[in-house]
């Protein structure tokens, strides 16, 4: 039965580690950093250590780390997102108000 197990050592998490680099690389092209560098950084602190725990065998860590470190990516791209929409939201809300006022000053001419 131990023989059987030494000859199967445990297999990386490959699909969780592709993934994880693929959030990564999906965050850095959408220049998430700008809105979310905390988060694109503990993506990438933790792919880091889910290759280190591939390099010590610890399959199950590395696949936990790698599992989080895609989180943590998409976490980045969401709040990047959200904050641009913010800024957004913000020039709307600005243009809205000087036409406001635009509007308000035609008014008071007519009177």
């Amino acid at each position: 039965m131990l023989a059987a197990c030494a000859s199967n050592p445990p297999q990386p998490p490959t699909a969780q580690l592709q993934a994880a680099e693929q959030a990564i690389a999906s965050a850095e092209r959408d220049r998430v950093a700008d809105y979310a560098s905390v988060e694109l950084s503990e993506a990438r602190d933790k792919l880091r250590a889910a290759y280190s725990a591939v390099q010590q065998e610890k399959m199950e860590l590395a696949q936990r780390l790698a599992e989080q470190s895609r989180v943590d990516a998409e976490l980045a791209s969401a709040r990047a997102e959200a904050a641009r929409a913010e800024v957004v939201n913000d020039e709307m809300r600005k243009s809205i108000d000087m036409l406001k006022q635009e509007m308000q000053r035609n008014t008071g001419d007519r009177q």
